[in-house]
């Protein structure tokens, strides 16, 4: 080749390449000037729209936080945005393509053809492939809001707080969903979430239904039958579905009718956790930081020990976390209780939005497994960021258990009375906070200080953290 035909191949290989790089920033300039104007001032037009769109929506965000929240839980959004990832992925190769094309790569050497193949292929790959990456992880959260939210109706804070109920059942066969082994109120601040948590034992007996419910007109003095426990209200529910209606969950809308009654609070939302599948949610955020402050069995519950959680500030997978908080041998119900609180506590506090990001894929397949709810996506928006408001305050808990409350004969008036305090002092009213409740035992009983006769630090505590 001639020193002068050369010259003429270089100069039409950097042609090319700014035509690729010209698809790069601004899609369908390259066809605007050397190829189909049509179709390149339409691609350009689109991008423009798209820059403005993001561009006013970023600005809408910083004024409103809330606005993404709005977004990432609403599943025809959601869509939307999927199907525009994925056609923009498949459009932009395509400009790329015909770049690559306008540039007449068979008129240069073969070293510059190679080379024009290679950086187009890495542009492409770039550009389209995190943008179907990115219509993936708009999938998997879609797929995450229809398969876990509830198509409850929003329900407005009550005396200015949500009430939460949190519920913990085993899997298997007849279980899930039947009897509730772990129940527990957040109530939370509506303007600055500071949450207190009102733990109810599954074993109390005893006790009224909400006035004018179902079950209230079923015992009208109270759920006082033989082997009548709180987590029995579920199974009963479900053999007597009739009296439900069109309920899909009347075990979970007997319990709340219990706990209404109980507690004298209304429960705005629940949330139902599978206890064999919560470990996965643990593992799905890398596991979490715990005070083990004994030896914690591993087993029990019917079945052979298999090894113990030694002492130590510990990170725990989530095979080890889930056995920390269900644990019964050598211990008891109360002490389990106080435990699982610890759990809240340091997935409240350890969580960080980064890590969730992070570990997004795994964390949202493990949730649509293992969570249900009522709560409607929507009210994403509310709850997040009061989450995050949660995160940096003291939570404060309640449980009625002994020593404060008998549970075979609970005194209902002393309950209610006790919960108002809790949540009166959680707003800064009824007196000054304290330092945390009985968190300055030494006493230390099934992994919880204090004991069944004392009462456990982390069930009376105006600071979670510091009695865990």
């Amino acid at each position: 080749m001639s020193p002068v035909s050369e010259r003429a191949a270089r100069v039409r290989f950097r042609r090319a390449m700014s035509l690729m790089l010209m698809t790069l920033v601004a899609p369908g300039s390259a066809q605007l000037l050397a190829g189909n104007r049509r179709v390149g001032l339409v691609a350009l037009r689109i991008w423009v729209g798209l820059l403005a769109v993001g561009l006013v929506s970023l600005i809408a965000v910083l004024l409103d936080r809330g606005l993404i929240f709005q977004v990432a839980f609403d599943a025809t959004l959601l869509l939307f945005l999927r199907v525009a990832l994925l056609v923009g992925a498949v459009a932009w190769a395509g400009l790329f393509i015909d770049a690559w094309r306008l540039g007449n790569p068979l008129s240069y050497g073969l070293a510059h053809r190679r080379a024009a193949v290679g950086v187009n292929g890495l542009l492409c790959f770039a550009v389209a492939g995190t943008m179907l990456f990115g219509a993936h992880l708009v999938g998997v959260q879609r797929d995450l809001v229809i398969a876990l939210f509830g198509d409850g109706e929003v329900s407005d804070p009550h005396d200015g707080r949500y009430n939460v109920l949190l519920l913990g059942g085993d899997s298997g066969a007849g279980r899930w969903g039947l009897r509730p082994d772990s129940m527990t109120i957040a109530s939370i601040d509506a303007d600055t979430g500071r949450t207190v948590l009102i733990g109810l034992p599954r074993n109390m007996a005893d006790f009224p239904f909400a006035e004018g419910s179902v079950m209230d007109e079923q015992f009208p003095d109270g759920f006082d039958c033989e082997g009548c426990y709180l987590n029995g209200v579920s199974t009963w529910a479900q053999d007597n579905t009739e009296l439900f209606g069109k309920s899909e969950n009347p075990g979970t809308d007997a319990t709340i009718m219990a706990i209404e009654g109980i507690t004298d609070l209304k429960i705005n939302y629940w949330a139902m956790v599978n206890l064999e599948g919560f470990k996965d949610i643990v593992d799905a955020v890398g596991g979490v930081t715990l005070n083990v402050r004994q030896p914690i069995p591993v087993g029990g519950l019917g079945s052979d020990v298999t090894g113990y959680i030694q002492p130590g500030m510990r990170k725990l997978d989530g095979h080890d976390t889930l056995w920390y908080a269900r644990a019964r041998e050598g211990s008891d119900d109360y002490s389990r209780m106080a435990r699982q609180k610890c759990v809240l506590n340091a997935l409240l506090e350890q969580v960080s939005p980064q890590q969730a990001i992070r570990n997004f894929g795994a964390l949202a397949k493990a949730s649509t497994e293992t969570l249900s709810t009522n709560m409607p996506a929507s009210e994403m928006d509310r709850f997040i960021p009061l989450a995050m408001k949660a995160r940096d305050q003291k939570v404060a808990t309640l449980s009625l258990v002994p020593p404060l409350i008998n549970t075979a004969d609970p005194d209902i008036d002393l309950i209610q009375e006790k919960v108002a305090d809790a949540i009166d002092k959680a707003e800064g009213k009824g007196g000054a906070p304290g330092k945390g409740g009985k968190q300055q035992q030494e006493s230390v009983t099934g992994g919880s200080v204090g004991s069944l006769s004392e009462g456990y630090a982390a069930n009376q505590a105006e600071d979670l953290a510091s009695a865990c």
